[in-house]
């Protein structure tokens, strides 16, 4: 046992005394994992790194762990400021260890606010408590921490083909010495040759994503265990500072995480939605070729990781059979997302104010599709935020004839990546312009849904929102009355169907049109 080791270890016994902590004179309750040691007293939490080297972590010193209790600070108060406060020195000495004498440190604890593990989002789901409103805020929060997060320098070792790759090719060499059924391995070779077949093709992908900027300091480790509701707020903490190659990383791996950790839990419709919504705030509809590939080494992740229990002596068959169980649930999910997928279009058509963007956003959970929304797109190209207003008059802005083909050329662009990535594209605009719709014939297979709605229903919709003032549409009265007055038929060579809107059209009606 090392120095490091005996040392901590008489100061753990020392923590766990009652008064050791400040503020209380209670015995603070203990939480050991792999790498840390968790004092929970009072409102408050101290984390203690262990004095372990495994390779891809390295706490084996003092300094060492101080300069990573820094960064978990840094790092964390990035998404999660209000759990994080300091990071503080343990003197005295082992047996009799103090938070306010002056002296050298013993040791260097990170101090957060407690909060009910009730709140944690894995605990909403299992109790059915997780809310499609807090998933699409994570989603949001995802897509603007992306943005604001520092960016890999163009010639660092991070997000390159090859460092994307080497721990993917490594998650497959290391189940193969822990995995001895003969079914099994054949998975893990269908998988393997997937993986190799798609980093082949995506290669030059990954490159461009290098060279634009996509890889950056990101979270880490962002699953549902990793997010909390606190004090109605959303918080996403405990993101990786202790391996650098883990957190520079592509933000669409990042995604690929979090919706792979939804879609394993058995909330697929969530996981649409936080897709969705991330995708709409970041805009980053390019980066979809490569969510499978990494929703694939996710899985694979997490399958290494709870079947690395099986090398453990002494595992009854009831405790062998429950790892695998666990390890064969992350496995199907992979082959899931490895299987060959077709994509198509449907494009939304109908007046301003009919429902195409709540009807679009159901069909999109319940076919595992992605929505684009001209709306969006369209104030995008203008470098305006989605919810802003852009106060043009018909015709005139941002609305202007030459603005709407290139927002409709846009769509058409977005739309054919999306869907030559395998995905359903639900392209969510008015498209009452024959030309508009003219631009996506080539795409297929394609289908128009048409919605239609009273004009009465169609001015109350308008007014609501306009009053809810939470929408990136800036339709008003006029523009629906010019709509009306100008819009082209479809014409009966076109591929539509028709729905009549009221104000709830139930998912599967949806599904039973465009069968």
């Amino acid at each position: 046992m090392s120095d490091n080791t005996e040392v901590q270890k008489n100061l753990i016994a020392s923590l766990k005394q009652p008064g050791a902590f400040p503020d209380s004179e209670e015995a603070a309750r203990v939480i050991e994992t792999h790498i840390s040691t968790v004092f929970l007293i009072g409102d408050k939490a101290y984390k203690l790194k262990k004095p372990v080297d495994f390779g891809f972590l390295d706490f084996s010193d003092l300094e060492k762990r101080h300069h990573f209790c820094e960064e978990e600070l840094r790092l964390n108060r990035r998404l999660a400021p209000q759990l994080y406060l300091d990071v503080v020195a343990i003197t005295g000495t082992a047996e009799s260890p103090s938070f306010d004498e002056e002296g050298p440190a013993l040791e260097y604890a990170v101090r957060m606010r407690q909060f009910d593990q009730e709140d944690l989002f894995d605990h909403l789901l299992a109790n059915d408590r997780l809310e499609a409103g807090l998933i699409s805020s994570v989603g949001q929060i995802a897509a603007s921490f992306h943005e604001q997060a520092e960016q890999s320098g163009k010639d660092s070792p991070y997000g390159t083909a090859e460092a994307v790759y080497d721990p993917m090719q490594q998650n497959f060499d290391q189940l193969r010495g822990l995995i001895d059924v003969p079914e099994k391995l054949q998975q893990l070779d269908t998988l393997e040759d997937w993986t190799k077949q798609q980093y082949e093709q995506l290669k030059p992908l990954l490159g461009e994503r290098k060279q634009q900027g996509y890889i950056r300091e990101c979270h880490g480790d962002m699953h549902l265990g990793n997010i909390a509701l606190i004090d109605n707020e959303v918080a996403i903490f405990d993101g990786i500072e202790f391996n650098d190659f883990f957190r520079w990383t592509d933000v669409m791996s990042e995604i690929a995480f979090l919706t792979m950790d939804l879609d394993h839990r058995g909330a697929g419709e969530l996981s649409n939605i936080a897709l969705n919504t991330y995708l709409e705030v970041s805009g980053d509809y390019k980066g979809l070729p490569l969510l499978r590939f990494y929703q694939v080494y996710r899985a694979m992740v997490r399958a290494k990781v709870s079947s690395f229990r099986l090398a453990q002596e002494g595992l009854s068959d009831e405790e062998r059979d429950s790892i695998l169980s666990d390890y064969q649930g992350y496995i199907d999910l992979a082959l899931h997302y490895a299987r060959p997928t077709d994509g198509g279009i449907i494009l939304m058509h109908g007046y301003s104010g009919s429902g195409k963007t709540v009807i679009s956003g159901k069909l999109a959970s319940a076919i595992e599709g992605v929505r684009i929304r001209s709306d969006v797109e369209r104030k995008r190209l203008n470098d305006l935020d989605a919810l802003s207003s852009a106060g043009a008059d018909i015709g005139a802005g941002i609305y202007s004839s030459d603005m709407t083909r290139k927002t409709y050329e846009h769509l058409r662009t977005l739309a054919e990546i999306v869907s030559k990535a395998g995905f359903m594209v639900i392209v969510d605009a008015t498209f009452l312009a024959a030309e508009q719709r003219a631009l996506f014939a080539d795409l297929t297979p394609q289908v128009i849904l048409d919605i239609q709605a009273d004009k009465e229903d169609l001015l109350r919709n308008i007014t609501r929102r306009g009053q809810a003032a939470n929408d990136a549409s800036d339709a008003d009265a006029k523009v629906m009355e010019h709509q009306i007055e100008n819009a082209d038929p479809l014409r009966d060579d076109e591929p539509y169907v028709v729905m009549s809107w009221d104000g709830e059209i139930p998912v599967e009606e949806i599904m039973r049109k465009l069968a």
